[in-house]
């Protein structure tokens, strides 16, 4: 067997199915007591654009990690918790990652097994990236101060396809999910851009994170479940 992670994105629209996905942030656990084959899971809200920290209420996101992909399969098939989401959402997309490498903790353990070696990686594997993050609370202004500065390269980061906000908790337990054309794209933000080098040094020399996880995937499938 062989351990995939997915990423269900959520759009809603309307009242009604907004305010039923922000109830899912809280009755949603009661359905992830009877999947099958999942060793990890977060129901994510995310934020505005540019990593505003303020809720974006058209926007959700499931991760969950699998022990086989045949687990996954099976819960979007025939779950009542797909189902639903498949009901109220206007539109839902499911990313098959295969994990890379992953440093760091979430919640205590790191729940991404690499899956995938670097060598095995092609030119055109597309690449996703999942930093998460728990703020201090004696750090919450100074974070936020800086961050806008921070993302500010993402702006224009060529071989970049999609940038999201997600979290557990608005402001203080947060996410980011990105997605680059090639690992090539990736690299080369992460090791040139001035502004990225700086965040990575400030966060460590401030250290205003109380835990903190690093991970990539290699994006292996994209499902359309509702468009």
């Amino acid at each position: 067997m062989s351990q995939i992670t997915t990423l269900t994105i959520l759009t809603y629209q309307g009242f009604t199915d907004k305010f039923w996905a922000l109830s899912m942030m809280q009755f949603g656990h009661r359905y992830m007591k009877s999947v099958q084959g999942q060793s990890f899971y977060k129901l994510l809200g995310s934020g505005k654009e540019n990593f505003n920290p303020f809720p974006d209420w058209n926007v959700y996101a499931v991760l969950q990690v699998w022990e086989d992909k045949s687990f996954a399969e099976y819960f979007f098939k025939t779950h009542k918790l797909s189902q639903l989401y498949q009901r109220h959402a206007d539109k839902m997309e499911v990313l098959y990652l295969e994990s890379i490498q992953a440093r760091g903790l979430w919640n205590g353990k790191n729940p991404f097994q690499s899956s995938v070696k670097p060598k095995d990686i092609r030119e055109e594997d597309q690449i996703a990236v999942i930093t998460r993050a728990s703020i201090k609370t004696n750090m919450l202004l100074k974070f936020w101060k800086f961050v806008p500065e921070s993302q500010r390269p993402l702006e224009n980061a060529e071989g970049l396809l999609y940038t999201k906000g997600f979290g557990e908790l608005p402001f203080v337990e947060m996410a980011t999910f990105s997605i680059w054309k090639t690992l090539d794209h990736l690299q080369t933000y992460a090791y040139q851009s001035h502004e990225h080098i700086k965040a990575i040094q400030k966060t460590r020399k401030l250290d205003w994170y109380s835990e903190e996880l690093f991970s990539r995937f290699r994006l292996q499938e994209k499902l359309i479940l509702k468009a």
